[in-house]
């Protein structure tokens, strides 16, 4: 069948959006039917996350040309051979680390760490088969992280999809996959906060405004947000955090509040200098965790004695240590129970043809968590 994506065929030596370069283009593609254990989904809605940003401006290397998007929701529309966890007409997330369920980290519970579905997210294929994806010339086009969701239609492994509940709005229920996962999963999951504990998240894009919704529904307090954009602290307070600074006050503030430093912090902005800061920011005995993604050749510099000295811990998650099929319910249970009010970290909805726009937006810095209506569905 044919489906419109938006298509990324090179990055730019200069930095995209803010140095007037705009490399993506929406194209029609070929895309095949899907193979055994794999299911055909029409997108619904697709949120922009930096990640997306991060493969357009070649801070993570992705084999090219790729097919974009990552997080994302959409309407099965038909099953291949042997698929058992969805049938047609189930609205579904999307989930981009699709696990084997087989290998050891799988077994022991951390299915983001699947080493199987790394190696298929980094060649640009499906958990179970090479691209399905053709241009108009007959070349293959890559997956992003199995899902290539800034498109009308994409197939997908069954492991990449997780079934919910058909009243959940496909606007709130797009932010899900990702920002939720990662960012209330490495507060709830890695860092296993528990109520009345003091937390510190630097960096509030979606996944750090998540981590706040996180600690939050954990009943931290107090929970500290931090971030050099005014509009983003005071959406930060909104959302649950009980003190917003920037970061110039923020070392200082945290040791007032907390008598000394917070019991955990995390990282949400892809920087080796915040996340020194973060071991700074938090007590003997606390934990740093990193979320965010840096460049591949940045390196991290700290005290050797904050760790066997002072009993700090450095802790790195990958989508939130999360289980995707056990987490994304129980975080929408807390949605429906007003506890994550993710629908305040919208910031916009635009037609697929926009992308270039809604990513010139999110370079700014200004954007949240745009949303894409990929297929005309959230008009219907």
């Amino acid at each position: 069948m044919k489906t419109r994506a938006v298509v990324l065929r090179g990055t730019s030596t200069a930095r995209p959006y803010s140095s007037g370069t705009r490399p993506v283009e929406v194209e029609e593609l070929e895309l095949g039917a899907p193979r055994e254990g794999e299911v055909l989904v029409r997108i619904a809605a697709a949120s922009l996350c930096h990640s997306d940003l991060s493969v357009v401006n070649g801070d993570r290397v992705r084999p090219l040309p790729m097919a974009l998007g990552h997080e994302a929701v959409g309407v099965v529309q038909e099953t291949g051979p042997g698929v058992g966890r969805v049938s047609p007409g189930d609205h579904v997330a999307l989930v981009f680390v699709p696990s084997c369920g087989f290998c050891g980290d799988c077994a022991a519970g951390r299915p983001a760490l699947c080493a199987q579905a790394a190696a298929a997210n980094g060649s640009g294929a499906l958990l179970h088969g090479p691209s399905l994806l053709t241009d108009a010339a007959g070349n293959p086009v890559h997956h992003q992280l199995g899902v290539s969701a800034f498109s009308e239609h994409a197939v997908l492994a069954q492991e990449s999809v997780v079934p919910i509940p058909k009243d959940i709005p496909f606007t709130v229920a797009s932010m899900f996959g990702c920002a939720v996962l990662t960012g209330a999963g490495a507060v709830i999951n890695t860092a296993a906060l528990r109520p009345g504990q003091s937390t510190v998240v630097y960096g509030l894009g979606g996944v750090g405004l998540s981590a706040v919704l996180g600690a939050r529904a954990a009943g931290a307090y107090p929970i500290i947000a931090v971030d050099p954009v005014q509009e983003k602290r005071e959406l930060a307070l909104r959302l649950g955090a009980t003190h917003a600074y920037a970061p110039d006050e923020a070392l200082r503030q945290i040791r007032e509040l907390t008598s000394g430093g917070a019991e955990s912090a995390v990282e949400a902005v892809g920087s080796p200098k915040v996340m020194a800061e973060c071991l700074s920011a938090v007590a003997r005995g606390g934990k740093v965790v990193s979320v965010g993604l840096p460049a591949p050749d940045r390196v991290l510099q700290v005290p050797a004695l904050a760790f066997a000295g002072e009993g700090k811990s450095l802790l790195g998650s990958y989508m939130g240590d999360a289980v995707p099929r056990r987490d994304i319910p129980r975080f929408l249970d807390l949605w429906r129970a007003g506890l994550m009010p993710v629908e305040l970290m919208h910031t916009g909805t635009l037609p697929l043809t926009d992308i270039n726009a809604a990513l010139e937006e999110l370079a700014s810095g200004r954007a949240i968590r745009q949303v894409i209506d990929t297929s005309g569905m959230l008009d219907a």
